[in-house]
């Protein structure tokens, strides 16, 4: 088969037919990349120019925060405290390599809700149009697939702007709070992304983050995320439609028991089957494989080892990439425990077995 663009490629993926190869995409820390750069990637390359990944990118600057005034702390040589404009006091070392340790939420109750609700109207100058026109002509100019990723949602409200404790006992306690918070996120991010559509950014896929399971399953039960979640992220997969682009959700930890309502509600795609948390690719890929795009379910803690990556690889891909519907990537970020040698074999074997007849 003749060689394609990225955007023929995930188009095929998105309509269930084999094209010429798996498209492949990576997402490694900032701290893998430094280590890269040590042990042979050029200076002058990115990730994707380097190992010749598929052009799928996501158009940024588009800020749905409550825009609280941002401020450095503290800052040493290793580590660095700031306050974000979600209102999160947080720690993280220098380069990025882990998850940052948040310290204080400005959100903590409904009252300090309010406060930031009043800072959440639409407007043009929550979009940077500069960055977005220059990362939308560049993935054009390659025949790339354009997506566009505003962060809202249960998984953003959890992780930046109330925390995890709060927002949990909240849905229990508070349930219109949450209702509040999130139909007020969702609501801001589609209006936003009106005015990027009416502006001429079309684009080809809608992803939103939004992690909502742990290693033994729901963070919530099915009730709270039918009463809480589920409204606003049909609104999203009616949106999206309705501009003739996919909706993909990215959820990490284990959410099987979510996926036949998400499948019905019309979801597009999902990714990125955190195999690691009890996600199980090949049985999604069995059971949803006509329906769904899927991207991801490689467990990266195994390709910290070539041998492991590659049984694993040879063993499931061809499973996965069955007449289309799959990119392939890891089940999530690549952590800086994996050398360039070893992710260089990697990316070599899935352009070898990732080939379709």
């Amino acid at each position: 088969m003749a060689s394609m663009t990225t955007h023929e490629r995930v188009s095929r993926m998105y309509e269930h037919q084999e094209a010429d190869r798996v498209p492949m995409m990576a997402s490694p820390w900032e701290s893998t990349v430094v280590r890269w750069r040590r042990e042979g990637l050029p200076e002058d390359a990115t990730v994707k120019e380097y190992f010749e990944l598929d052009d799928i990118g996501y158009l940024g600057g588009v800020d749905t925060s409550p825009r609280f005034p941002e401020e450095i702390i503290e800052e040493t040589d290793s580590y660095v405290i700031d306050r974000d404009r979600w209102g999160l006091t947080k720690k993280n070392f220098k380069p990025v390599s882990t998850t940052p340790l948040s310290m204080e939420h400005a959100i903590k109750d409904a009252a300090t809700w309010q406060e930031a609700k009043e800072r959440m109207t639409p407007s043009r100058d929550r979009i940077d149009w500069e960055l977005l026109d220059k990362q939308y002509k560049a993935l054009r100019d390659a025949d790339g697939w354009v997506g566009i990723a505003p962060w809202f949602g249960y998984d953003i409200v959890n992780a930046r702007m109330v925390g995890t404790e709060t927002l949990l006992l909240a849905m229990a306690a508070e349930p219109e709070w949450v209702k509040d918070i999130l139909n007020t996120m969702c609501d801001l991010a589609l209006a936003l992304l009106d005015m990027v559509w009416e502006e001429g950014y079309t684009f080809d896929e809608l992803m939103w983050f939004d992690d909502m399971g742990y290693r033994n399953g729901l963070l919530f039960s099915k009730d709270m995320w039918r009463d809480m979640v589920r409204p606003y992220q049909v609104r999203t997969i009616e949106w999206a439609h309705a501009h003739g682009v996919k909706a993909h959700l990215h959820s990490c930890g284990n959410i099987m028991a979510l996926v036949p309502e998400l499948v019905d509600m019309g979801l597009d795609a999902l990714n990125p089957m955190e195999v690691k948390s009890g996600m199980d690719p090949v049985g999604i890929k069995e059971a949803f494989g006509d329906e769904l795009l899927l991207r991801g379910g490689f467990d990266v803690r195994n390709w910290d080892t070539y041998g492991e990556a590659e049984e694993a690889i040879r063993k499931k891909l061809p499973r996965m990439m069955e007449q289309g519907g799959y990119i392939f990537s890891s089940d999530h970020s690549i952590p800086d425990s994996i050398d360039f040698e070893t992710y260089s074999r990697i990316v070599e074997l899935v352009k070898e077995v990732g080939q379709y007849d």
